[in-house]
Formats: structure tokens, sequence, C-alpha cells
């Protein structure tokens, strides 16, 4: 009867272990292997918009005075700019004091206005705004009207990138590549270079608009 068990138990064991080991191996087997690589793609263009900003600076012996005198000055500055996307901002006013006793002389009150126009125009614009009286510019800032549209085409390349430097490691490791699992978007702007030279002339230089996915892949 000892003996019988023994065989019993031995044999359920042996049961046991040869279902469980078929799944253990099954599970190995069907492991996805994976490929991810980062992909690169850039669009080179000439910007066709510019950014300029405007100050505009009014002196008064009270705060209320120096803002309404900046006012009418921000307004003719502001009415110069025809044709452009306005937006004024930046409005303070500080008081001006006496180098020798410290003593409030006088307040500053100053206004920003933002241009952003074509560059067709924007030179015009800069020789009107300071002719109406802005005593300061800063600028510019490059843009492209389409650059959402540029933007997509480089996505696409950097897609296309990304799997020929998967489909380069697939075969160096003896694999297949197989369908996509994931892709992650991140993009980049470029550097602007630029020129300006004088008689507010303006010369945008080349803008390199880029874009980066990485991209998982299945492979084997």
């Amino acid at each position: 009867m000892k003996i019988s068990l023994a065989a019993l138990v031995l044999f359920a064991a042996a049961a046991v272990a040869g279902v469980a080991q078929p799944q253990f191996a099954h599970s190995a087997a069907t492991a996805t292997q994976t490929i991810t690589v980062t992909g690169n793609g850039s669009i080179d263009t000439v910007p066709d918009r510019a950014t300029f900003s405007f100050t505009v600076t009014s002196n008064g012996d009270t705060a209320k005075a120096a803002l309404a005198k900046n006012e009418t000055a921000a307004d003719a500055v502001v009415a110069s700019l025809k044709g452009a996307k306005v937006q004024t901002s930046g409005l303070g006013v500080d008081p001006r004091f006496d180098e020798k006793t410290n003593a409030i002389v006088g307040y500053t009150a100053t206004t920003t206005a933002t241009a952003d126009a074509t560059l067709a125009t924007i030179g015009g614009l800069i020789d009107a705004a300071v002719a109406a009286g802005a005593d300061g510019v800063s600028g510019p800032s490059f843009s492209r009207s389409d650059r959402d549209a540029l933007y997509r085409e480089a996505l696409t390349d950097a897609v296309a990138d990304a799997k020929t430097k998967a489909t380069a490691l697939a075969d160096a490791a003896g694999t297949t590549l197989g369908a996509v699992k994931s892709v992650t978007e991140g993009a980049a702007l470029g550097p602007v270079p630029l020129a300006l030279a004088g008689d507010a002339k303006i010369e945008p230089g080349t803008q390199t608009i880029g874009a980066t996915v990485t991209v998982t892949y299945e492979a084997g």
C-alpha cells in the first residue's frame, strides 16, 4: 500500500510538470522583440514675416500727465503701423529723481507696441513708426505664415528617417522589421540667421523648421 501511494504521488507530479512546462515554453517563444529609433526631418525655408517692438517714452510733471502724454504718443505710433498686426503691452510709469537731492522731479511713462507684418512692408513700417514718435526699436523676430504646413512636411521626413534607421538595424541584427507599435512626437525650431542693412532693409536669411519622432517597431 505504501509503494502504491508513492507511485501515485510521483505520477501526479509528473502530470503537473507535463502540463506546466509547455505553457512556459509557449510564453518564451512568443515574447515580442522591438526596435526603437529616433528619426529627424527638416525643412529649410525663407521667412516671409517679421515682428518688431517699438517703445514710446513720455515725461510729465505728474504720473497722470506722463500717462496722458504717452497715450497720445503711443496712439500715433500704432496708427502709423498700417496693415500690421499690432499689440500694445508693457505700459508703465516710473518716477524720475533729482541726482543730488533724490527728490521726485517728474514721471516717465512707457508703452511698447509690437507689430507683425510681411517682409515686403516691415521696412516702411519701421520708418513710419520712428517718424510718428517711437524712440526705441527692437527685433526682428522672423516667422513663416505657413509654418504649420511646413512642420507637417518635416514630420513626414522624420518618420521616413526613422524607418530607414530601423530597417538598417534589423538587417544588421539578422531579423525582420515588423509593424509600428508606437510613435512619439517631439519638435524643435532651428536657429534663425539674419542680416540687417541700413535704411530699414530686412534680410531674413534662412530658417530651419525641424521635427523629431521616436518610433518603436516589432521585430522578428
